[in-house]
């Protein structure tokens, strides 16, 4: 009699309770996908040693995952909406799952790279399908609230988290298990979803736009591959020049290609809207400016302050605690009860006040007295923009294209992390060359024009959160949410 209840329970269980059920395992297969995207940084070097690979093959790793997220995020969603979200979310963490043993296991560099380039394909199906699942789910304001403020979290917090993770993982047991720990992630969120989503209506089977995947997909990934080449080659390369024109003209004749079509992959209408527009574009800065904040404490704690990977992942912590302050205490609670950009841009302005804190950081000892500070006034403030901007992102959009929807928020936010970080970085190199210029070199002179460097930088990142905070006060003019019944 037992196992027959534990058998039907699942179908008997009230709705409101079955939304949150699903909830958690939607949430823990964002949080899969958003970890990946740094997780194996850390463990770089040593993946590096045991496959035999170069010093300029190596940043392929994250290359290879990049591209393949950020190309392929709006077929993804349209995907979704085409065979519906709760297959495509089982699929998705299956081929994730699958792509991380592969990698994991990796006998050779090429096929660690194979795997990477998988694991960003299924990311692309999964991130959208999961927001998607949580914009047709939950519509009544304060329950949204609460569902957005847990994505907007794992958003905000997600990169830090897998910095923090690899490091433990890297020194305890060895660089292989980053890639092996989404293997029971995947399994717990499919067991869950299978048991708790529900799927519903499957789209309306019109044809697949194949001329605009062709065209958003090369964009997207030329796009992103020019600005990981901005690091090394400089933002004068040929390389980079001939890739982002090459971007360029193929996401201009997509936006062409879009207004035209009978049946569009990205109706215009859903990023025309100013309130959605501006959500987009609040997310890019906002991430623009914590990508950048990312990889200079990541260098800074590690060749600065000369932190090993554990103790650099646990110097994230701050941020990643402050993030899920920053969404369950404060955006969460205010998210059914103000304008969004009464959030969204003094969260804004006070992730500014943080990258400000770091452009005084010293030579020594400036943890506690500058990157704690620093993190949790960003996590705060990153939590305050993402949570309503992946609200405001998905709302009034027919539940039939809501992947496709969910894929531009996707999409908005990895080519903020793309451009931020080529951005940021060309500005912190050039900096700490100037510095260096005509001085005698030591160690010392090395270690202050770093910090020179990304000083200048998170300067810079404060100035791209000021106009994130300017731009969200100025297109999103969405009111308050209706009270509940």
């Amino acid at each position: 009699m037992n196992s027959v209840t534990k058998l039907v329970e699942p179908a008997t269980r009230r709705p409101d309770e079955r939304r949150w059920l699903a909830l958690a395992f939607i949430a823990l297969a964002q949080l899969m996908a958003a970890l990946d995207a740094t997780i194996v940084s850390i463990a770089l070097p040593w993946a590096q040693r045991d496959l035999g690979a170069s010093d300029a093959e190596r940043q392929w790793v994250i290359t290879a995952y990049t591209l393949a997220f950020g190309g392929l995020l709006l077929v993804g969603g349209r995907i979704a909406d085409a065979i519906g979200r709760k297959r495509s979310f089982l699929i998705g963490l299956a081929g994730f799952a699958i792509a991380s043993a592969l990698g994991g296991s990796a006998g050779s560099f090429a096929v660690l790279l194979a795997a990477r380039a998988a694991q960003g394909a299924f990311a692309a199906l999964l991130a959208p399908t999961a927001l998607s699942l949580l914009a047709v789910t939950f519509t009544e304001p304060h329950e949204r609230a609460r569902a957005f403020a847990l994505y907007g979290a794992i958003a905000g917090s997600g990169a830090a988290l897998g910095l923090l993770l690899g490091g433990v993982l890297t020194q305890s047991l060895n660089w292989r298990w980053c890639l092996y720990v989404n293997v029971p992630i995947a399994v717990v969120a499919a067991i869950g979803g299978w048991r708790f989503l529900t799927e519903a209506r499957v789209g309306s089977g019109r044809q697949f736009d194949i001329p605009g995947v062709l065209l958003v997909t090369g964009g997207l990934v030329t796009l992103v591959y020019g600005c990981t080449q901005v690091v090394s080659a400089g933002w004068g390369s040929a390389t980079v020049i001939g890739f982002l024109a090459i971007s360029a003209v193929l996401l201009v004749a997509f936006v062409v290609r879009e207004a035209r079509a009978p049946s569009p992959l990205l109706p215009l209408w859903i990023v025309l809207d100013r309130n959605r527009g501006g959500a987009y574009l609040a997310a890019a800065l906002a991430i623009a400016a914590m990508f950048g904040a990312f990889l200079f404490l990541t260098y800074y704690l590690q060749v600065v302050l000369r932190y090993s990977p554990l103790q650099a992942g646990l110097a994230f912590l701050p941020l990643t605690l402050a993030s899920q302050a920053g969404s369950w205490g404060i955006a969460s609670v205010l998210m059914p009860r103000v304008p969004a950009r009464v959030i969204m841009a003094p969260g804004a302005l006070v992730a500014a006040a943080g990258m400000l804190v770091l452009t005084q950081i010293p030579v020594t000892g400036g943890y506690l007295s500058h990157v704690l500070p620093a993190e949790i006034l960003l996590g705060i403030g990153i939590a305050c923009v993402m949570a309503p901007a992946f609200n405001i992102g998905t709302r009034g959009v027919d539940p039939r294209q809501a992947g496709v929807a969910a894929a531009t928020v996707n999409a908005a936010v990895q080519v903020g992390a793309s451009l931020g970080t080529a951005l940021l970085n060309t500005i912190a190199a050039g900096a700490t060359a100037a510095y260096l210029s005509g001085q005698p070199s030591s160690a010392a002179l090395i270690d202050q024009a770093l910090v020179h460097g990304y000083s200048t930088a998170t300067g810079w990142a404060a100035a791209i959160l000021v106009l994130g905070a300017v731009s969200t006060f100025l297109l999103i003019n969405t009111g308050r949410p209706p009270r509940r019944g």
